[in-house]
């Protein structure tokens, strides 16, 4: 499994977006989300009739990019991996909870299992650039 390293993790636990990656009949289709990071995986929330969702039922392989712009100094990381769709049970609970504390438009509008589904990105490439620099 592909590990994130210190200054990586400190990034991507720094940010609320992401733009995620999916692919349908060879187009692709990219858009922002929110995102959490979460032992390792990135974790996205979704709705069951989005083209992200139904892309990846068919083809579970994603990118997945964090980045913050700035003319010269740009900082990213761009991940590619496997998804797993998360529905119910414990694992389901503990990312809601995480994302329930993190962002307001979730406790604005929650929701329960089988509602809506998380994405689990499980990375199995990743490069990131501009995180050493101040």
């Amino acid at each position: 499994m592909i590990e994130f390293t210190k200054k990586e993790r400190e990034f991507l636990n720094l940010l609320e977006e992401a733009r995620i990656a999916t692919s349908h009949n060879d187009i692709p289709h990219v858009k922002p989300v929110s995102f959490i990071l979460n032992e390792n995986t990135i974790i996205i929330a979704t709705d069951y009739e989005t083209r992200t969702y139904l892309n990846l039922k068919t083809n579970p392989n994603a990118s997945v990019v964090i980045d913050i712009y700035k003319s010269g100094g740009h900082k990213a990381v761009l991940i590619q991996g496997k998804t797993e769709i998360i529905e119910k049970g414990e694992e389901f609970k503990k990312l809601y909870n995480k994302f329930f504390e993190k962002f307001e438009w979730v406790r604005r509008d929650p929701w329960k299992e089988n509602e809506a589904p998380f994405l689990k990105i499980i990375p199995k490439n990743k490069i990131s650039w501009g995180l050493d620099e101040k």
